[in-house]
């Protein structure tokens, strides 16, 4: 079996949830534990809770990645009379690693947001609450005819070229490179001493900013060069806008008391309150995993009928029914939805570099509500 270790694991998650999207101040990362070991598995979980422990220990898993981070705040103790400090304690004495995985997995395209949104159905999707815009360079490499369809293929397989919906998009023009192998070098074509002219397309294509090493690396793998010639160029143009919630519409319109029990099946909870008239007609739905106290002025500008989110507070409600946007609260907990979520993607990503390290979703209940 190929067993993947913590570092790697963790280098395929963030290619897909860098660190780099979270808002200020949230806390990401390793937060208890080591990279620095195999793991043979890995358990996804929304919450860490001491159940959640006991879970992961009964699996076997060495590694949990969960959404919420177990310490967010400034530690001025750690008391392993409390309860608090009996989790830290057993995670420590059972050599499991927590990483978190906060605002970044909320905002990264296919993370939280897409999950709930793509749960209930919407479609013309966008962004809710734009945190930041994608850096964009063009990458240019200088290929012999032989090779050409060779790194093409491997630049978009990394990912490069993408402009809209379309994909492996790049730009080929012919001319001739010249090179003097020098002594010590090894050349592909040509021999040490002459000054060689070759035919060569030149390749030129768009990577962003967090594409770009990976399909650099990519490139300089598939040519058949010592030393592929190539430039990077940052561009003016504007990337994709990333950012925290969604908004789109649903594929029919349908009363606000329809749409709240399609909420609750959608993210499997048992009640959720509703702000609004429950015969209102809704079509252009905003949704916001955790606390969406902050961004009902998102909503409202971006003419949504209803917001999806958690936590919503007493006078914001009103403050929303006063402006006429109907809210829809399944609580805090239905970011649960990572779980699985999360567990498909990473498994692929491993999958995809042939380790055998498992994923696994976490089954223990976190929300600390019981409604009666």
């Amino acid at each position: 079996m190929k067993i993947a270790n913590g570092q790697t694991v963790i280098q395929l998650f963030e290619r897909w949830s860098p660190k780099s999207l979270a808002v200020g101040g949230d806390k990401n990362g390793v937060l208890i534990g080591t990279l620095n070991k195999p793991i043979q598995r890995v358990l996804t979980a929304l919450d860490v809770t001491e159940s959640v422990i006991d879970e992961a220990i009964e699996l076997g898993a060495e590694l949990i990645l969960a959404h919420h981070p177990i310490i967010f705040r400034p530690l001025s103790s750690i008391r392993t009379d409390t309860a608090y400090g009996r989790i830290i304690e057993k995670a420590i004495k059972h050599d499991l690693t927590i990483y978190a995985a906060h605002t970044n997995l909320d905002i990264t395209k296919g993370g939280v947001n897409d999950l709930m949104a793509d749960a209930l159905g919407l479609k013309d999707i966008e962004v809710l609450a734009p945190t930041t815009t994608e850096s964009l360079y063009k990458l240019v490499v200088f290929v012999p005819h032989t090779h050409t369809d060779q790194v093409r293929e491997a630049l978009g397989r990394a990912g490069a070229g993408h402009i809209g919906n379309y994909s492996y998009c790049t730009f080929n023009s012919k001319g001739t490179g010249t090179f003097k192998p020098e002594e010590g070098t090894n050349p592909f074509i040509g021999k040490q001493g002459a000054l060689e002219f070759v035919e060569e397309l030149k390749i030129e294509t768009i990577v962003t900013e967090g594409q770009k090493n990976k399909v650099v690396a990519a490139m300089i793998k598939s040519h058949p060069y010592e030393e592929p010639a190539y430039d990077l160029y940052p561009l003016a143009n504007e990337g994709e806008t990333l950012g925290l919630g969604r908004i789109g519409y649903l594929h029919e319109s349908m009363t606000l008391e329809e749409f709240a029990k399609q909420v609750k099946k959608a993210f499997d909870v048992p009640t959720a309150r509703v702000v609004g008239s429950l015969e209102t007609q809704i079509r252009k739905v905003a949704v916001l995993g955790g606390d969406g106290n902050k961004y009902m002025a998102h909503a409202l500008r971006k003419g949504a009928d209803v917001i999806v989110t958690g936590d919503v507070y007493y006078h914001v409600a009103h403050d929303a029914l006063m402006d006429g946007l109907n809210i829809v609260d399944p609580g805090h907990n239905v970011e649960k939805i990572m779980k699985q979520g999360v567990k498909e993607k990473l498994e692929k990503l491993l999958k995809d570099k042939k380790y055998d390290t498992e994923v696994v979703a976490s089954s223990v209940h976190t929300d600390p509500f019981t409604f009666i």
